[in-house]
Formats: structure tokens, sequence, C-alpha cells
């Protein structure tokens, strides 16, 4: 008899312990299916993102937006965030729009033997620029700017006012071109091993002879001869866009205009 209850006991126990592990497993399976669903955060490439891109000025400039998917459809190495410690790490190689940012394409230096990336349907135009006329060392690769002219107005008319304009050397500034895309800063390549850094963290060919810096931008071909243009015979200064800024592609200012400290007014 007591060998009978005996085995009734323990078979109730081994009942009731697998009913427990199986209560567990599916319990932890239920778990393991909602983290798997659960939505997760990745950045993906909205536009194409030149090798030298810093993460920084990717998600500056909108070429970067973060989206979520669940974690198990997340892409092994996947980049889920941008902060302090990475931003400004820089594309090692061309990202092509529609691709997840992955940790491994980002690096302190872009590999391959290609200096720049020209955007399809674009010329690359290299602008020589003063430190102040290319925003000091806030524009880089993957910045879009102004680009603005300044000028001798003369007038060609045979009349006595435009002769008074000619003689007064009267000067006036205009927009150039109101967003240029920049792909290359300095003659230092983007790819590659790159020269190291001077004191003020600009590549140590950056800068010309003339303590000037050359600024690579891509320009639709209709605009390249207009920048040249003005790279031959007008003065150009950048400017650094902002995301919504509204430009007036008409507004010309003259030293008719600004008065202060003319004489003879």
């Amino acid at each position: 008899m007591n060998r009978r209850i005996l085995a009734i006991v323990v078979a109730l126990a081994l009942a009731i312990g697998g009913g427990l592990l199986v209560v567990t497993y599916a319990h932890n399976a239920d778990a393991r299916a909602i983290a798997a669903e659960s939505p997760a955060p990745v950045w993906v490439a909205q536009q194409p993102i030149p090798a030298g891109t810093t993460l920084k000025d990717a998600q500056r400039t909108g070429l970067i937006v973060q989206t979520s998917v669940s974690a198990k459809a997340v892409p092994a190495g996947a980049l889920q965030e941008i902060n302090a410690d990475n931003n400004e790490l820089l594309a090692t190689s061309d990202i092509q729009a529609g691709e997840y940012l992955l940790a491994a394409r980002f690096g302190n230096t872009p590999a391959g033997t290609k200096a720049i990336e020209v955007p399809s349907g674009m010329l690359a135009v290299s602008v020589s620029l003063s430190d102040p006329a290319r925003v000091g060392k806030f524009v880089t690769p993957g910045s879009h700017i102004a680009l603005y002219q300044s000028y001798k107005i003369k007038d060609l008319r045979n009349t006595p006012e435009a002769k008074i304009l000619n003689d007064n050397d009267i000067h006036g500034t205009s927009l150039l071109l109101p967003d240029v895309l920049v792909i290359g800063m300095g003659d230092a390549p983007l790819s590659g091993q790159a020269p190291q850094p001077t004191g003020d963290a600009q590549p140590a060919t950056a800068a010309g002879a003339s303590g000037n810096y050359l600024v690579t931008v891509a320009v639709k071909p209709a605009d390249a001869p207009v920048l040249i243009h003005g790279i031959n015979n007008r003065v150009l200064y950048g400017a650094l866009r902002g995301s919504d800024v509204k430009m007036d592609t008409g507004l010309e200012v003259t030293d008719l205009q600004l008065r202060s400290g003319v004489t003879g007014q």
C-alpha cells in the first residue's frame, strides 16, 4: 500500500513539475516573441551619403532619418543611436539612399581610392575661399551653402549718369548660387590615407599658399559656367544654409544703399 501511495505521489509531482515547465516555457516563448516584435530604432539614408560625411552632418542636413522596425528585423550591426561619442565618425565609403546605417560603415578615415563622389548628373567645381568666406571650419562635406558675389558696378551707357557711376568706383553684392552641395574640403583626399589635421582641425593641404581654402561643390551643368565666371571675375563669399531658409535671388546691395561714411551725400 505504501509503495502504491508513493508511486501516486511521485506521479503527481512529475505531472505538476512537467506542467510548470510547460507553463514557464510558454511564458518565455511569449516574452521572446513580444521582444522580437517590439519596435527598435534604426537610421536609414534618405539621400546618397558621400564618403567622408560625418554622422553629425548627415543628420543635420537631412541625409539620414531615424525610423523603427521590429527588433527581429534590425540588421546585424545597425546603428541605433547618434550621440557625442560617435557623431564625429565619417562614412568610410559611399552609402546609397535606402540603406540602413551600419556602425561598421563609419570610422575615422574613409577607405578606398576615390577622392570624392560627384552626384549623378552634376559637376564638381572647386572654389578658393578665405576662412571667413567659408564660414570658418563649420562647412564640411555634406554641407549646403549659398554663394554670394561682390563686384564693381559698371554702367555701359554713354550718359552723364553712367560716367558719374563709373568714376566713383561703386561696388555691389548679390546672390550667385542659392544652394550648392559641398563634396570636398581642401585638396586632401576624402578617402584613402588623409593628411593629419593641423591645429585648426583642417587637413594640412586644405589651405593654399594665399591662405585660402579649397571648397569643392557639386553644381548642375547649367550652373557651372555661372560659378566659374564668378570664380574668375568676382569675389566670392559662402554662407551656410539653414534647413528652412528663404532667399531672395534678385536682391542686390550696393555702395549707394550703404551710405554711412560716404561724403557728399
